[in-house]
């Protein structure tokens, strides 16, 4: 029960845009016992950001807005400042990124906010997903990801790649999952029984914060 003392587990999904990490948070919710709270980029980016600071922690790599890099930092510490409360008062936490480090100067985020999560029991799950297999799902269009459309129906925008490629660098983790072979519901069911295993020691966040 939340409150009661004991630290609500945490399960960070990370990978480039329409890799279906909003599907997995959502089999998560609907199917996992107790309250599983949803605090990732979609919640900072449509919910929280003001406009004018969009698309906040959803730059993507190459430098796109140097403008706002020095606010990213700040934003990313926020949200897992945020995700470490609700873990700490026994409330469970999904959460998806896309996390890389593909600034105009390296910014270390991804090792900062596995420290602010250091103690807590976090899974952190790599989401792939093909190039090809993006690119379908961008033509296709979501409602909300205007940031990041695609129109080209031939070639893939080097920026898509760019991301695909960054978002799993260093690429440590405690699972993966590819979302081209499986469904929102398999995925959710394979993180259910990773979690049901416990987590390895160290875990992926521990590593990345001592790297």
């Amino acid at each position: 029960m939340a409150g009661a003392g004991k630290a609500g587990r945490i399960v960070i999904l990370n990978g480039a845009p329409r890799t279906g990490k909003s599907s997995v948070v959502a089999a998560i919710q609907e199917t996992f016992d107790g309250v599983w709270i949803d605090l990732g980029v979609d919640v900072s980016v449509l919910a929280m950001t003001p406009q004018r600071y969009r698309p906040g922690i959803g730059l993507r790599p190459g430098g796109e807005r140097p403008d706002l890099e020095p606010l990213v930092p700040v934003l990313y510490a926020a949200l897992y400042e945020s995700i470490a409360a609700h873990s700490r008062l026994g409330l469970n936490v999904v959460a998806e990124f896309g996390h890389h480090d593909g600034y105009t100067r390296p910014l270390r985020i991804l090792p900062d906010c596995a420290r602010r999560l250091a103690g807590l029991p976090v899974l952190f799950v790599g989401v792939r997903c093909p190039l090809p297999t993006i690119m379908e799902r961008m033509r296709a269009g979501q409602a909300g990801r205007t940031y990041s459309a695609a129109t080209s129906a031939e070639a893939i925008p080097d920026a898509v790649a760019r991301y695909t490629k960054a978002v799993h660098d260093p690429g440590v983790y405690d699972m993966e999952v590819d979302t081209s072979v499986m469904t929102a519901a398999a995925c959710a069911e394979a993180i259910r029984r990773r979690l049901d295993e416990g987590l390895p020691s160290p875990t992926a966040f521990a590593r990345i914060a001592a790297a």
